[in-house]
């Protein structure tokens, strides 16, 4: 945009008026869609900087140049400025923001709590909340718990639980599990687990266990081995020579441990290094963690609308975007300079003190070195998938003759009907565009009214209720239609879609079906077309027959999923022990004590489940019922 670019004089008159306060900012363009959300010390001086400055052909000056009208909102703080801004940016998705992908999948370490001492009763058998678990969690928060992490990936949990186990000896067995074993499971066999179920160790030496846990996990280890030490001289000097032995084995465990991770031991607690590469118009920030003084492993993210980004804004984007949702930790390593406004208005949104340095020293530098380059690695990763996506996506084009008038935004939709013998029928439906795969947007529905197992009438139904509602949508303006429907399925499929189209006046060229080779085997399927045109066999090695492949592979798959779902729904739901009528506490306890859990019970016969006390034989016919 050039400085000669011509603002209603309506939008300048609302620039000049606005007030020297800290607030939020967004532009819209000419069809009132949001261009850009942006936050501000000073509204007016800010602001004003967009349409007196000359921004030549970059992203922003682009953006400029389409500015119809603005709305802003006042607020009281800097870092209420950020928190608004980027809840807007998450939930606008604007044009030319740099925006990141809205990420709230991380795992966590749970370890329960025990009860209260003086909620324990004397001489009673072992109880599950005497003896805290350690569990792989996600999800929101329970404060009655203690949650480790968050941790980069599922496999950086599952170590950590190992660890858990392996120097600590903590349970891991659901709560069920442990109040109805009589001897120990094969983790005590092992020397995983120290059997608190059936009264192996006592409350207290387990606890005593639980707090070295939770201070190891907290990085506190050089303390952990000395509690440990001075625990087992203890035990020794007072003769008790097993006990001490097994503090003696959690003692060389911990060293071995320790000794295997000596190159992540330094003062640093918990620590975020975050590297940024960018390179053909595509960013990843790679975030590396160490929790604990424990390098953890790392996850890259791929921000949309980055452009002509420099790195620092991309760091500064994903530091406001990233941690309104999850902890930050009290040091950043970033591997270029970033704002010391934002990790201020950070330190006094999350109540933390943060540090942030990109200049690192010793190990720190190490990690962020080790960050950089997996940043490299990844971005290099995507262009290579990209481009290989792109050039699938312009084959299947090139070979169905097609022309969209968006290549990027090229879209697929992909129904399949999966089904066991015709129970729980189900239909799903997969979403392609911008040369992937879009979860989000993937639907299932539940098929019903039809005869069991009629895939065409299923078939009929998903797509009326898919595109007599999205055609409907489409004639008042809101709405748009794939390019392209693919029908796994042959002739007999196509012809069920093209009588459905034809009763909503909807265009028969965009119907494809995809027909099973000689053998079914992969390789050898068919496309079949709803227009009249002859079926076209793209060849084993086809780009274009690789993308329906993996489109319609992903649709089945989402359909089994789905289905296998329902079907234990329909079979199970309702079938728990404690929802069958005549089924009370006692009774339950009775059963799963004989049958050692709701599994052997499922696997009684009725004369076994008569044996039971309390059982009838018309209340054993209701459970095997019930549990079929």
């Amino acid at each position: 945009m050039s400085s000669s670019h011509v603002f209603p004089e309506a939008l300048l008159a609302e620039v000049a008026a606005l007030p020297a306060l800290p607030g939020v900012y967004r532009y819209f363009d000419a069809e009132d869609q949001v261009l850009y959300v942006g936050k501000a010390i000073n509204l007016r001086k800010r602001v004003s900087s967009y349409f007196q400055r000359e921004h030549g052909g970059t992203r922003i000056g682009h953006m400029v140049g389409k500015i119809a009208r603005m709305e802003t909102t006042v607020v009281r703080s800097e870092a209420e400025a950020l928190l608004l801004e980027n809840n807007l940016i998450k939930t606008l998705k604007p044009k030319y923001n740099i925006l990141f992908r809205d990420d709230k999948s991380y795992p966590y370490l749970k370890l329960t709590r025990a009860r209260p001492a003086s909620a324990r009763t004397a001489d009673a058998a072992p109880h599950p909340a005497d003896s805290p678990r350690v569990v792989y969690y996600r999800g929101a928060v329970d404060k009655r718990h203690d949650y480790f992490g968050p941790y980069p990936s599922v496999w950086a949990v599952r170590e950590a639980i190992w660890l858990m186990q392996k120097v600590f000896h903590l349970r891991t067995c659901e709560d069920t599990v442990f109040s109805h074993r009589t001897r120990p499971c094969l983790l005590f066999q092992i020397k995983r687990c120290s059997g608190p179920c059936v009264g192996h160790i006592s409350v207290e030496d387990y606890a005593h266990d639980v707090a070295s846990a939770t201070r190891f996990l907290r990085g506190e280890t050089q303390q952990v081995m000395a509690d440990l030490e001075q625990r087992m001289l203890a035990h020794s000097d007072k003769l008790e020579f097993e006990q001490a032995a097994e503090l003696r084995n959690q003692i060389t465990a911990l060293s071995k441990v320790l000794h295997q991770q000596a190159v992540d031991t330094v003062d640093d607690q918990d620590v975020d290094i975050l590297a940024v590469q960018i390179q053909g118009g595509k960013a990843c920030v790679n975030l590396a963690m160490v929790r604990g003084g424990r390098h953890l492993g790392d996850r890259p993210y791929f921000p949309m609308h980055v452009e002509d980004a420099e790195p620092s804004e991309v760091l500064e984007a994903f530091l406001a975007q990233h941690y309104l949702e999850v902890p930050v930790p009290p040091a950043l390593i970033t591997s270029h300079r970033v704002d010391k406004g934002l990790i201020e208005v950070l330190s006094e949104q999350s109540g933390v003190r943060i540090s942030a340095v990109h200049q690192p020293r010793e190990q720190r530098r190490i990690w962020l070195e080790m960050a950089q380059q997996n940043a490299q690695i990844q971005l290099a990763r995507l262009l290579a998938e990209e481009g290989s996506q792109q050039a699938r996506t312009r084959a299947l084009l090139e070979a169905l003759d097609l022309a969209p008038e968006d290549f990027d935004g090229f879209r697929v939709e992909c129904f399949d009907i999966s089904h066991t013998a015709g129970e729980a029928t189900q239909a799903s439906c997969v979403v392609f565009h911008h040369h992937k795969m879009q979860a989000s947007e993937y639907r299932r529905y539940n098929i019903e009214g039809i005869t069991p197992g009629d895939d065409y009438a299923a078939m009929r139904q998903v797509l009326m209720r898919r595109y007599s509602k999205l055609a409907e949508s489409v004639r008042l303006g809101e709405g748009r239609f794939p390019d392209l429907v693919l029908i796994d399925g042959g002739k007999g499929q196509v012809g069920i879609a093209r009588e459905v189209f034809e009763s909503l006046g909807l265009d028969l060229s965009r119907i494809v079906g995809v027909e099973k080779g000689e053998g079914r085997k992969v390789g050898l399927e068919d496309l079949v077309f709803a227009d009249g045109r002859e079926k076209v066999y793209l060849g084993r090695d086809s780009a274009a027959l690789m993308l329906v492949a993996q489109i319609r592979d992903e649709a089945h798959r989402f359909a089994i999923t789905g289905m296998r779902a329902q079907r234990a729904r329909v079979r199970v739901g309702g079938s728990k022990l404690e929802d069958i009528p005549g089924v009370g506490p006692k009774k339950r306890t009775r059963l799963l004590q004989r049958f050692g859990g709701v599994r052997g019970v499922s696997e009684a016969s009725v004369q076994d489940l008569c044996t039971v006390d309390g059982i009838s034989e018309e209340l054993a016919q209701a459970i095997y019922q019930a549990l079929r």
